[in-house]
């Protein structure tokens, strides 16, 4: 099978992907409605696998990654989930203080 472009793939594919990802469709609505567009040599793995991200193999910095000191801690979010535990990871020679991210993952993850 040739490789799938984003030129093989119709604005209805990615709406239809974008529902499916802000919960508006679930799993299998998505897995329905994705089969109409699977013709020739576009089946729905192949569609899938061009559309959702590839997570795993895509980390860039390992958890044990030695240059990084992780650790996970208790905060308070009393207008919030009460107490929340989150994953505190920072340089290993840190010296001062730094800005920080604060990553929310999707519902799926």
């Amino acid at each position: 099978m040739s490789q799938i472009n984003k030129e093989d793939i119709t604005q209805d594919i990615y709406n239809l992907y974008d529902d499916y990802a802000h919960n508006r469709l679930d799993r299998r609505g998505f897995m329905e409605k994705l089969s109409l567009y699977a013709v020739g040599s576009l089946t729905v793995p192949a569609l899938m696998s061009f559309l959702m991200p590839d997570y795993k193999n895509n980390i860039q910095i390992k958890a044990d990654d030695p240059r990084l000191k992780s650790e996970y801690i208790t905060y308070d979010s009393p207008n919030g989930g009460g107490k929340i535990k989150a994953l505190l990871s920072k340089p290993i020679d840190a010296k001062k203080v730094l800005g920080g991210i604060i990553v929310v993952h999707e519902n799926r993850g």
